[in-house]
């Protein structure tokens, strides 16, 4: 006799608390500007606990970012980069994942679309576990990292130094840590 098993599709929610969209870019040559977003969402399901067969959905708001510097911040929502009043969403769908090299690594590739421009990307993805909370809550924790060209995507703005170099790098480091709450 044949036994069928049957896929549970699991919903999982970002913790917002607990939680970091973030991004570094350098500057003047040598140093690193950091910088977050503040207002994000996605629509992630998995089978079972299996992440390896998450559909993820994730968007975010550009005008929410925060650099720590309110000019830097304004120039950034500019038509120069993001331009936050005709572009409001920034949005990334996962589609493929591979196994790293180390046990709960993997790369997560996927559409990334801003500024009405999508490309393919490639992250690499630290997998912590998933563990059950103080309030019962199961939590599985991420840690995010990648690089993209920002200019791909018509981020071009940029300005000659007078000793030589650039202002900011055109490469942009993606860093976030996510924990996701599993939802009943």
């Amino acid at each position: 006799m044949k036994t069928t098993e049957i896929s549970v599709r699991t919903k999982w929610n970002i913790d917002p608390a607990h939680s970091q969209i973030g991004f570094r870019v350098k500057h003047l040559v040598f140093s690193n500007v950091r910088g977050s977003f503040r207002v994000y969402d996605a629509s992630i399901y998995t089978t079972g606990d299996d992440f390896m067969t998450a559909e993820i959905d994730f968007w975010l708001n550009p005008a929410s970012i925060n650099t720590g510097e309110e000019k830097r911040d304004a120039h950034l929502k500019s038509d120069e980069f993001f331009d936050v009043e005709k572009f409001k969403v920034i949005n990334f769908n996962s589609t493929t994942y591979v196994n790293g090299e180390k046990e709960g690594s993997y790369e997560m590739y996927g559409e990334l679309t801003m500024k009405g421009i999508k490309k393919q990307i490639k992250v690499d993805v630290e997998f912590g576990g998933i563990i059950r909370d103080p309030f019962g809550n199961d939590k599985a924790v991420f840690n995010i990292s990648g690089k993209i060209n920002r200019k791909g995507w018509g981020l071009d703005w940029n300005t000659v130094l007078e000793a030589g170099g650039i202002l900011v790098s055109e490469d942009v480091w993606i860093d976030c840590e996510i924990q996701l709450i599993k939802q009943l």
